[in-house]
């Protein structure tokens, strides 16, 4: 892995965690961690425990220094928040204490079952499920034009029925000894379980994971352990909400920058399942009698594609058909996005095709065609998935960033584009057919934008102001473009669709992360960038302030949709900016 300093997004690998891991998960779960890093805990049962905090997709893990056993923390599905705190521990002394990270995350308690533990041993239940990017709508297909007839994805396809997730990302965390912090450590197991020693039956949560010591747990070191981190009982039957403090000592620690990556992306995966279509496209994730392929035998799939879609002379129905098997195959399979950004040919190809198909090849009529529309889409789709959960991969930092982000520029400004078709004087059927389309593209181009600016939002933080790839870099490079004041107007005007009282049905999953990602789009111009915050209060400020109700926004987004909360919180902040003078 990168070493950790000003300018890189990864730390050091922990050889002795990493194996651990390795040895003692099922590698569906191994597969899915995405970091790990020695913080001190504190919750209402750990009292200021030096430990490893480890990161997968679905929830927080947390084993001892050196690591023994693994248990579950908390899951992201139980998450109400996650923020830094700004205080002086007063357990560390010295620079431990000046330059401690002060992470807490709010959640809500379970309610205990009866002799429920959180030992994660080996089960046999059903595995994690492997995670998928978020998919946008079906690309349109109209009869006429050059992609007639196409289907939206290709049956009997070697990407749809060969490739699984499989996946072994890098970690990070340099490893601090808790000793010199003055710090307890919890009490390590015999090397060696009593022979008759048994452990009680796993639980759900558990079954994903291999025993620590052949199955077994000593009951002198299950009792210790469960006594420290067991959760509190709930008495009624009200939510409770209870805290998880991390206390990562160190200025570069990256670990609150992955929990709301990780945070973020359970949100939006969650929410999409609720959909039945991308449930449905999803289904082959759930099966677990589908059989994992090997990363040599994903390497020569994917190489088997990249040299199609690299080939001279392509057509633009086989190119077209390519990105769908792409996008597909991405959205199923985490090595391949791995291999799409450690290889890099295939991603340098997909911005330069977008640049030259939306702004080098428009008609004469100055508008936009339906071949170029749909090529675009399944683009910038497809550039959005491969970013999806990859923020832990250190070839995609190293791509974007090389010779001063200059691939990160031009994919920037390839993908705005002027949100108004150019008509002529009397509408016709096809005119209507276009401007789905480019709403269509629209919605793309807003998830990929919201992609990069996640990847700023991370490079602000630990990197200095103005370099490349944090967020106001980003908007910098898009100052200049012509279209992009209208095309952020366009967006804004979308959120004010969606929540005023002129729409009054409840918001789809689909629908909900799309508003959720255009409301992040929008805070970052208004934080980031004072030509388009003034642009967006001047022109859409009076129309926030009476268009748009918190309760409105309330009414529009189900609560059981896992978005709906942190999106309602990003409204607040949008109309708190919006309407500053």
């Amino acid at each position: 892995m990168a070493r950790t300093g000003a300018g890189t997004l990864l730390c050091r690998r922990n050889v002795r965690l990493d194996s651990f891991l390795k040895r003692n998960t099922e590698r569906a779960v191994y597969e899915r961690i995405r970091a790990y890093e020695p913080c001190v805990v504190r919750s209402d049962t750990v009292n200021k425990v030096y430990m490893h905090v480890v990161l997968s997709d679905e929830r927080v893990y947390l084993t001892e220094y050196p690591p023994r056993a693994l248990t579950a923390a908390v899951s992201f599905g139980r998450v109400r928040d996650i923020d830094l705190v700004n205080d002086l521990p007063d357990f560390l002394t010295g620079k431990d204490r000046e330059r401690c990270q002060h992470i807490r995350i709010v959640y809500v308690a379970e309610k205990p079952a009866a002799k429920v533990r959180d030992w994660l041993r080996k089960g046999k239940g059903e595995g994690l499920p492997p995670v998928a990017p978020p998919s946008r709508r079906a690309s349109y297909c109209p009869t006429t034009n050059t992609l007639e007839g196409i289907p939206a994805e290709r049956t009997n396809s070697q990407w749809k029925e060969d490739l699984f997730p499989q996946i072994k990302p890098s970690r990070s965390a340099s490893c601090p000894d808790p000793e010199t912090l003055g710090l307890p450590r919890l009490p390590h197991p015999p090397s060696q379980p009593p022979p008759n020693s048994s452990t009680s039956p796993p639980s759900p949560s558990e079954q994903n994971l291999k025993t620590v010591t052949n199955g077994q747990v000593s009951r002198r070191f299950g009792s210790v352990m469960s006594r420290l981190l067991r959760r509190d009982c709930v008495s009624s039957d009200e939510e409770k909400e209870a805290e998880l403090h991390l206390y990562a000592v160190s200025q570069t620690s990256r670990l609150y920058l992955h929990l709301q990556s990780a945070w973020n992306s359970f949100l939006i995966r969650s929410t999409l399942l609720l959909d039945p279509l991308y449930r449905r496209r999803c289904s082959a994730l759930s099966d677990s009698a589908a059989p994992a392929i090997s990363w040599e035998r994903t390497a020569h799939l994917f190489g088997q594609l990249s040299s199609e879609l690299l080939q001279d002379g392509i057509s633009v129905e086989s190119l077209y058909l390519l990105l769908q098997e792409l996008r597909t195959a991405g959205h199923r399979n985490v090595t391949l996005r791995r291999l799409f950004w450690k290889s890099g040919e295939v991603c340098v190809f997909l911005v330069q095709t977008l640049e030259d198909c939306l702004h080098g090849c428009q008609s004469l009529s100055g508008s936009y065609t339906a071949d170029q529309l749909l090529l675009s889409t399944v683009i910038v789709q497809t550039l959005a998935i491969m970013f999806r959960e990859m923020e832990v991969e250190a070839a995609r930092i190293n791509l974007l960033s090389a010779k001063k982000g200059a691939l990160a520029s031009q994919m920037l400004l390839a993908l705005i584009c002027d949100p108004e078709l150019q008509t002529q004087s009397r509408r016709s059927p096809i005119d209507s057919e276009l401007q789905a389309l480019l709403a269509e593209y629209l919605d793309a181009a807003c998830s990929l934008l919201f992609e990069l600016l996640l990847l700023g939002h991370d490079t602000n933080r630990y990197s200095p102001v103005d370099n490349h790839l944090s967020v106001g870099w980003m908007l910098r490079v898009l100052q200049p473009h012509p279209h992009l004041v209208s095309f952020i107007g366009y967006q804004a005007q979308q959120v004010l669709l969606v929540l005023s009282d002129l729409q009054e049905s409840v918001l789809s999953p689909v629908q909900s992360v799309l508003l959720f990602q255009r409301c992040r789009l929008l805070l970052a111009c208004l934080q980031y960038n004072n030509q388009l915050a003034q642009h967006l209060r001047s022109n859409f400020g009076e129309e926030f302030r009476y268009s748009v109700k918190p309760s409105c926004a309330e009414e529009k987004l189900p609560p059981q949709y896992p978005i709906s909360r942190p999106t309602l919180r990003l409204v607040e902040s949008i109309l708190n900016r919006m309407l500053l003078r």
